[in-house]
């Protein structure tokens, strides 16, 4: 039986054997990852977000053993505190960096400066002189690289692959974070548990080395604006971001969304507490636990791959989504059993991973190229400074009323964030899925 294949206009093509095999797709259900330079950057961002979290799980079991029992609540929750002000400070300067430099160069000097932050980490550490002090000021310092770091990546991605592969290479990349934020806290623990804190900072920095090769590997992209477009460091570029953030309604309620969610149900922080002192599992159970919200996150990822074009209702869809999280949330803190505590972690993981997926191709759609450094500026505020700010809030009402108590009501906190914003928004519950169109550097919608 002949088989035929169709030409561009829509001719028949006659394909033999070895034709139909080669022609088929080895990329159909990740088109982006046909792209090389993005291939490039998703292999290396994998295992340097593995190490990233290996680090952040490690830092808040350092920070749990440097200070009293009496102490944990407050000194875990300060460890937000400390991640946050710089992304404060810094972001919206990072923002307007990132659309004025060449991005993939400002991405060679941020991976660089992370490397000697996670190396320091290691030899002070290694050598017995860490102090609670010097940690927050490292973990300060780490902020600080991020906030121009993300900027950079995040608008340097729309750069690597067509518009028509966008949002899979958005939910790809949300698929490697949530794979690397199961992989990374689970070897943390075990890293912690048999070679020690020090190791899990120093591979660390061994992880950046695969990001800084992919950069350099790259070929033939273009990461920054046209001189005609290019703005200056000042801050009237800064003001130009703020503006257009805060007159979007659908950009602005999801950011707002996305800062009052993450700052109820900031519960991260908390759980060396709940598995020292409550599941009491040790170590290797606090891996698991700090890698369950991604387990369960990596598995709604693989299925945003091929969803993510196919949800129409994505103002809906994403309302629910949050609101789900706040009540698994809420189970989480109820729970006095590893493995329900486990499960409505990676509940949390499903819903935010749809959450993400949904805010993420929505903000890079409806962003000029020229401004997405600064949106990202901007939305680093909200997505990074909610949970850090939360993790602030509940130490500080387990410090007072305990872990489960200040858990619990992060997670109706959640619920009625979810709902002050709803109802506020309308344009957010009516969003549909819309076609974008480019006319000239400004992203429109039929």
């Amino acid at each position: 039986m002949t088989r035929y294949n169709r030409d561009r206009d829509g001719h028949p093509i006659a394909l033999g054997a070895h034709d139909h095999f080669v022609t088929r797709r080895p990329w159909a259900a990740a088109p982006a990852l046909s792209h090389r330079n993005f291939r490039l950057l998703w292999i290396g961002l994998l295992v340097s977000f593995t190490g990233s979290n290996m680090q952040a799980a490690a830092v808040l079991w350092h920070v749990s053993l440097l200070v009293a029992p009496a102490q944990k609540g407050l000194a875990l929750g300060a460890v937000g505190l400390v991640r946050v002000v710089p992304i404060v400070v810094f972001s919206m300067i990072g923002g307007v960096v990132a659309d004025a430099w060449p991005r993939r160069r400002l991405m060679l000097t941020t991976q660089i400066a992370a490397t000697v932050v996670a190396t320091v980490l290691a030899g002070v550490t290694g050598r017995g002189l860490m102090t609670l002090p010097f940690l927050y000021a490292l973990t300060a310092m780490g902020s600080t690289v991020s906030s121009f770091d993300l900027p950079a990546r995040q608008a340097l991605v729309p750069s690597l692959v067509p518009r028509e592969h966008l949002a899979n290479a958005l939910s790809l990349n949300t698929a490697m974070m949530q794979a690397a934020s199961i992989a990374g806290p689970a070897i943390g623990g075990i890293l912690i548990a048999t070679v020690g804190l020090t190791w899990v900072y120093l591979l660390n920095a061994i992880s950046f080395g695969f990001v800084i090769a992919a950069l350099v590997l790259m070929r033939g992209i273009h990461d920054e604006v046209t001189s005609t477009e290019r703005e200056a460091v000042s801050w009237a570029a800064a003001r130009e971001g703020l503006r257009f953030v805060f007159t979007s309604p659908i950009i602005r309620s999801t950011m707002l969304l996305d800062f009052f969610a993450t700052f109820f149900s900031s519960a991260v922080a908390l759980l060396p507490i709940f598995a020292q002192d409550i599941l009491f599992v040790g170590p290797k159970g606090y891996g698991w636990l700090y890698a369950a919200p991604a387990a369960g996150a990596v598995m709604m990822s693989a299925g945003m791959i091929v969803l993510a074009d196919r949800i129409h209702r994505r103002g809906p869809v994403l309302l629910w989504s949050v609101a789900i999280y706040g009540l698994a949330t809420v189970g989480f803190g109820l729970s006095r059993s590893f493995w329900v505590t486990f499960a409505c972690l990676a509940l949390t993981g499903v819903a935010d991973t749809i959450s993400m997926v949904i805010r993420s191709v929505i903000r890079q759609l409806e962003t000029p190229d020229r401004l997405r450094g600064r949106m990202t500026g901007v939305n680093m505020i909200f997505f990074m400074g909610g949970p850090q700010l939360g993790e602030l809030e509940a130490g500080a009402l387990a410090q007072w009323m305990g872990a489960p108590f200040s858990v619990i009501t992060g997670g109706v906190g959640c619920l009625i964030a979810t709902g002050w914003v709803a109802g506020i928004t309308p344009e957010l519950r009516h969003y549909r899925k819309e076609m974008p169109t480019l006319r000239g550097n400004e992203v429109t919608s039929v």
